[in-house]
């Protein structure tokens, strides 16, 4: 179960980081973005430690808003939010065809929403890979109440440099984590080389549209305000994530933004009009008590200082999401599904791969 209170949400905020040391952290984060001064490639050259200051800054906040899974998801009429979101990694799955008994790799797995729920789905063995350490203590805990910490479990590292021999799993699957990567076809390619010959892996990458003008100051803005909020050093357009994969050497089975023809828009929980008792905490509604409480756990000396600069930024990820999700500017859930083939032979030719 999610951390649900207040204090709970007080008590994690700055993960590993000392309570004292959660405003520098916070102002160290927000000069590596482009909303302060900040440079494309000083946040690839440094994203290990981005990412890490990020993520030690915002889990509490989204375990709070989100639940365990932190992600969006395609959502149909009369669905819930929590619903769409479990019915998303069942999906994910499901398109790979796992069997019971075999080994799952599951690539920034955050606390480990996805990987308990594919876990418990598919009767699968996860192994989460998570570069943070707060976020890999708290997803061991949340194993231990989901009793599937005999199952399922986490490795420390870097997705860049991943410390498995070659052929390992029967499946890997990412779910918004490869977007934190400093280069896709880089992570693209350690990923191709853990997995088995003759395997699968499926992703939803965080991806700018051909929609996207890069001249146009208003999709900069909207960029820039996903990038800082959600710790990416740069954000991909499809076709860049998609050309990756190829490169890799994968064989594309198929691809899709999901949110083409979603029967709900993604960011419909971030619509501040949008009321739902399932995601309530992120509707604009619940953004807003929450800001109110996160100040007032600041004033008191329960959240420490530097909490209310972290809300304020993840608010403007949050308006930036929206926005890019109603100008179609930006997708959450583009999907890909890639076979690593059997053999040398078994790679179609074409010139992807003759690069």
């Amino acid at each position: 179960m999610s951390k649900a209170g207040a204090l709970d949400l007080a008590s994690g905020v700055g993960g590993k980081i000392q309570k004292d040391e959660v405003l520098s952290a916070v102002e160290k984060y927000e000069k590596y973005h482009v909303c302060y001064g900040g440079e494309e490639e000083e946040r690839k050259a440094n994203y290990s430690d981005m990412v890490n200051k990020y993520y030690d800054l915002v889990t509490s906040f989204y375990e709070f808003g989100w639940g365990e899974s932190f992600h969006f998801a395609p959502r149909w009429k009369g669905e819930s939010f929590r619903e769409s979101i479990k019915r998303h990694e069942h999906f994910i799955a499901l398109q790979l065809g796992v069997k019971p008994g075999q080994k799952v790799l599951d690539v920034g797995c955050g606390i480990g929403g996805p990987l308990r729920e594919i876990a418990r789905f598919s009767s699968t063995s996860v192994t989460g890979l998570n570069n943070n350490e707060y976020q890999i203590t708290r997803g061991r805990e949340l194993n231990r109440i989901a009793g599937v910490d005999k199952t399922c479990d986490f490795v420390k590292a870097d997705f860049m440099k991943m410390p498995f021999s070659d052929n390992t799993f029967d499946a890997v699957y990412e779910i918004d984590a490869t977007c934190h990567a400093p280069d896709v076809l880089g992570c693209y390619k350690e990923i191709y080389r853990v997995l088995k010959p003759g395997q699968c892996f499926a992703a939803y990458e965080w991806c700018m549209t051909d929609a996207f003008d890069p001249n146009n100051q208003e999709h900069q803005k909207i960029k820039a305000e996903i990038e800082i909020g959600a710790g990416l050093p740069d954000i991909r357009l499809t076709r860049q994530c998609l050309e990756a994969l190829k490169q890799a050497g994968f064989e594309v089975i198929w691809e899709k933004d999901l949110a083409v023809d979603s029967p709900l828009p993604w960011y419909t929980p971030l619509d501040k009009s949008h009321f739902s008792l399932s995601g309530f905490r992120v509707t604009g509604v619940g953004r807003f008590i929450s800001r109110n409480m996160v100040k007032a756990l600041e004033f008191v000396g329960l959240a420490p200082k530097g909490s209310q600069r972290v809300q304020a930024f993840l608010e403007k990820a949050a308006e930036g999401l929206f926005d890019g999700g109603k100008k179609e500017i930006f997708t959450p859930i583009y999907f890909l599904l890639g076979r690593k083939p059997n053999s040398d032979s078994d790679v179609p030719v074409g010139p992807s791969n003759l690069l």
